[in-house]
Order: C-alpha cells, then sequence, then structure tokens
C-alpha cells in the first residue's frame, strides 16, 4: 500500500482506484478508508477515487500527540502531493467533512469542487448533539447500538444486520481514538468559511441528530456559492442507507463543475 509523508515526518496510507480525474473520499471520526468501501463503486464510473487512513487509524502512522482538523487537512495535501494531483474534488463527510473545510480555506487551489456532508462548521457556532446523545454514547454497555441508530434508520438495520463500516476501526489504539475525538471537538472554521472559492455542495440526512440537520444550511449561509439539500428520511450515514440518492447527487453536481 503506497504512503505519503507528511511535514513531520509521518506515514499517510492512501488507496487508489479507477480512473478518470480525482475524486478524494474523506471518512468521519475514528474511521480508516473502510468507511467508503459500502458506496465507493458509485463514482468509480466517472471518478479515479481516492482515499486515506487518517493518522492513528488502518495503516497510517500513529503517534501519541495532538491531532487536529487542521493538520489531517495537511495530511490530506500530503497524499495529493505523493500522487502528483494539483486540483482535485473533495468529498467529505462527518469529522472527513471538517478536515474538507480547512482543505478548501487553506489550499484553495487545490479543490476544484467541495461536497460536505452530514458535518458542521464546530461546537462554536454550529448545532450540536444533545447531552442525552453525549450520554447514551458515553454508556459502553449501549454506545454501539446508540451509534448504529444514530446511522441508520430501524428499518434498514433490521433489513441489513452485521458489520457496518461506519463504527470506527476497531484495530486503533485507545488514544489515538481520544485524540481523534478531541480534534473533533475542538473544530472551528467559522471565520475561514466565507474564504472558500470552491463550488460547494452540502448534503445533509433531514432526520440527523448526530449532527443536526439545521448544520447543513448554516454551512451555505456562510460558504460563498454554497447551496445545501437535505436528504429526506436519511440518518447520518445518509451516503450509505441512501446512497442510490445521494450519489447521484453528487455526481450531478461535479459534472457541473467539470463543464459535462
Amino acid at each position: 500500500m503506497p504512503h505519503a509523508t507528511t511535514a513531520d515526518g509521518q506515514r499517510i496510507a492512501y488507496q487508489v482506484r479507477g480512473a478518470g480525474q480525482p475524486l478524494v473520499l474523506l471518512a468521519g471520526q475514528s474511521n480508516n478508508h473502510t468507511w467508503w468501501d459500502p458506496v465507493r463503486a458509485d463514482f468509480e464510473a466517472s471518478y479515479q477515487t481516492v482515499t486515506l487512513d487518517w493518522r492513528g487509524t488502518g495503516d497510517s502512522d500513529k503517534p501519541d500527540e495532538v491531532y487536529s482538523t487542521p493538520g489531517f487537512a495537511e495530511d490530506v495535501v500530503a497524499v495529493l502531493d505523493d500522487l502528483g494531483l494539483a486540483a482535485v474534488h473533495l468529498y467529505g463527510t462527518s469529522m472527513g467533512g471538517r478536515v474538507a473545510q480547512w482543505v478548501a480555506i487553506n489550499h484553495p487551489d487545490r479543490v476544484k469542487g467541495l461536497v460536505l456532508g452530514c458535518t458542521s462548521p464546530g461546537a462554536a457556532h454550529g448545532y450540536e448533539r444533545s447531552q442525552e446523545i453525549r450520554r447514551a454514547l458515553a454508556d459502553s454497555a449501549k454506545a454501539e447500538r446508540v451509534l448504529l441508530e444514530l446511522m441508520y434508520t430501524p428499518g434498514w438495520l433490521a433489513a441489513n444486520p452485521g458489520l457496518h463500516p461506519v463504527l470506527g476501526d476497531a484495530s486503533m489504539p485507545s488514544y489515538a481514538r481520544a485524540r481523534h475525538l478531541v480534534a473533533s471537538n475542538r473544530h472551528d472554521a467559522w471565520d475561514g468559511l466565507p474564504g472558500i472559492t470552491s463550488p460547494t455542495l452540502i448534503l445533509h440526512g433531514s432526520d440527523d441528530v448526530f449532527s443536526p440537520a439545521a448544520n447543513a444550511q448554516l454551512l451555505a449561509d456562510r460558504i460563498p456559492r454554497a447551496r445545501a439539500e437535505l436528504i429526506e428520511g436519511a440518518r447520518h450515514a445518509y451516503f450509505h442507507e441512501f446512497h442510490e440518492v445521494a450519489g447521484p447527487a453528487v455526481l450531478r453536481f461535479l459534472a457541473a463543475q467539470d463543464g459535462s
């Protein structure tokens, strides 16, 4: 598996599939590239997809040090540099959407089209999950089931029992998991959002309470040339359960940026 080396000497694993213009897919907090496995094929007929393992996950290095969403953004840029990609389409979901904001803010020339999914500008200005949800997730005996129910609708879960790739990288060290949580919780891109120059699509499940759906319009109002689309009935993992709606929405948006 190829690796990019960051400015601070860490090795970031990445994966490339398909052919065409590059589309970089960024996963959620404490997850690696397998987050995208259920839907990656939706994009590969049109784009070369690039994923990566966040530092602390997968086959990337796992330093026990402070992580941050701006720092993760620099890891993404290190991957682009290693691949020789000057500019890409960028699609980030959940914490990946927070990281994507920083890539677009700090490296505007590297992002042709930006898609932000089920994400927020950060706690300081965004809408956060309730204390009731936080308490439920803190209960180790119930956390996995609670997280599943925040991700998917009851009907979908009943029809799709088994392992789900959005529940986190089970192999990551506990210290790295804790540092991912802090990085996501400390995210605050509010001041930089008006400086994003990339055309931006914001997607969100209408029934998402993990990252409340009100964040979608908040981001759209803050980012120039951005528009928000809610996917009715979807929860946090809208991109998976409702991929037959979400995938085409992303492809239509990207095709417009490509002039096709």
